[in-house]
Parts: C-alpha cells; sequence; structure tokens
C-alpha cells in the first residue's frame, strides 16, 4: 500500500475489532467436566454462557492484520484508544460522547484526529508488509 489514508486505517480498525470478537473465547487449562452432556429443554438452556451461534474464528492473515493495528494503538493517548476502539466496535457517536464526557462532536472530532495521527505515522515510516 504506497499512501495510507484515513478511511484505511478506519477500515482497519474496524477489522481488528470484528476479528477480535472472533477470537474463541480463553478458558482456564487443566480443568475438565466428567459430566456427560444432556439435551437440555429450552427454558433451562436460557442462563447459557455461550451462544449457539459463534462466529467462524478468523484467519491467520486477519489475526496478523489485528496483532499490527493492536500496535498502532501504541502511538495514542488513553483517551484517543477509547475512542477509536469504541467507533472500531460501531458504537454510536451519543455513546462514545458520554463515556468520553464531551458532546457528540467533539467526540468526532476526537476520533479524527487519532486516526490522522495513525495515518501521519504510517505514512512518515511505511510498513513492508510481506
Amino acid at each position: 500500500m504506497a499512501e495510507w489514508t484515513r478511511e484505511d486505517v478506519a477500515a482497519r480498525f474496524a477489522e481488528a475489532a470484528d476479528t477480535g470478537r472472533r477470537l474463541p473465547r480463553v478458558r482456564v487449562q487443566g480443568y475438565f467436566n466428567l459430566w456427560p452432556a444432556f439435551a437440555r429443554e429450552a427454558w433451562e438452556a436460557y442462563p447459557d454462557d455461550e451462544p449457539d451461534d459463534r462466529p467462524f474464528p478468523p484467519s491467520p492473515q486477519a489475526i496478523e492484520r489485528m496483532l499490527e493495528t493492536m500496535r498502532w494503538v501504541q502511538w495514542l493517548e488513553v483517551a484517543e484508544r477509547h475512542v477509536v476502539w469504541m467507533r472500531a466496535r460501531r458504537c454510536g457517536w451519543r455513546e462514545i460522547a458520554m463515556r468520553s464526557a464531551c458532546c457528540t462532536r467533539t467526540a468526532q472530532r476526537h476520533w479524527q484526529r487519532a486516526i490522522q495521527v495513525v495515518t501521519d505515522r504510517l505514512n512518515e515510516n511505511p510498513v513492508v508488509v510481506a
């Protein structure tokens, strides 16, 4: 990629958030259950912690792109990180503004500035992707 744009960076953050959501859950190693599995009634399965509709796991290339994007976050301040990741997870501007304790337009400006910081940093030191 010759030149990064703000749209490219925002899309990469959104892809990283989606990839992180599709990763398998972390489990404590070493514990197992000896009880046999049995079919539950619909009303018994309500408090189940694991929903049946798990998304497909991400590809190794998507995980590599996510890890690269996670390194970009280190260039931002903590408040900017929160705004960028909330927007990447497709949170609404009102929710982001409430979390940031500012108005909606200010939250949008913070997000634009953070994306511009990452874009400028990527364009000054081009990253060679194999």
